[in-house]
């Protein structure tokens, strides 16, 4: 059932194509005029892999679920390639990305490799610190499930109708203890309803919505940004 799907999909609160990482000004970066880069693996029938960086193995044995610390890397274009782990062929993503100065990135490995639809997907993300609020952002990859809102007990929505491989932007909240609905897009239907959500000040958050609706797998993977 829609309602069903839906309740297991979402715990709180668009994926940009590779073709097209816009970026964003308030992209905050750690140190210099590095890029920073982390990889996520959202796909739920792909084994783990290993991570290429212009033919050099950057991460190993990444295991579905996990989002890796920050590399930090110079500007400019690099090709980035996935395989399975310990191997060096089929590279089931190979992609070229350009790298911009002061900029952070998460590239995530999304849809699923049985149907051949395995593809990168990068988001640009919001490092800077603000002391009053926290910022977060919702991101759709689970392959098979519908569009959802995420809003408040009053019927406002935080986030509307975000489907597969779309993400919302960042909102701000201020910090402090927040019951919200996960709904059908479109509809008032509160399909779950998650009270006492804890959001810390200074703290941004991505939140990502994985697993499939067949296999009874979907959740919430909530990661921190600017730690």
């Amino acid at each position: 059932m829609k309602n069903q799907m839906v309740a297991s999909l979402v715990l709180i609160l668009g994926l940009l194509l590779l073709a097209a990482p816009a970026a964003m000004a308030d992209s905050h970066m750690a140190s210099g005029n590095s890029a920073l880069l982390r990889v996520a693996h959202l796909s739920p029938d792909a084994p783990a892999v290993d991570v290429w960086v212009n033919g050099d193995v950057v991460l190993n044995d990444v295991p579905y679920e996990a989002v890796s610390s920050y590399l930090e890397l110079s500007p400019g274009s690099y090709d980035v390639q996935v395989t399975p782990a310990g191997e060096t062929e089929p590279m089931v993503i190979d992609a070229t990305l350009e790298l911009e100065a002061e900029t952070a990135y998460t590239v995530a490995a999304t849809g699923l490799l049985g149907e051949d639809d395995l593809k990168p997907l990068v988001l640009v993300d919001n490092r800077f610190d603000n002391v009053k609020t926290a910022k977060v952002r919702f991101v759709h990859t689970s392959p098979d499930a519908p569009s959802v809102d995420v809003g408040l007990p009053d019927g406002s929505v935080v986030f509307g109708d975000v489907g597969f491989r779309e993400h919302s932007k960042y909102g701000e909240l201020p910090a402090g203890t927040y019951d919200l609905e996960v709904r059908v897009a479109g509809t008032m239907d509160v399909a779950l309803s998650v009270p006492d959500v804890s959001l810390e000040s200074g703290t941004n958050y991505t939140i990502f919505a994985i697993g499939t609706l067949d296999e009874g797998t979907l959740k919430a993977l909530p990661v921190v940004d600017n730690s």
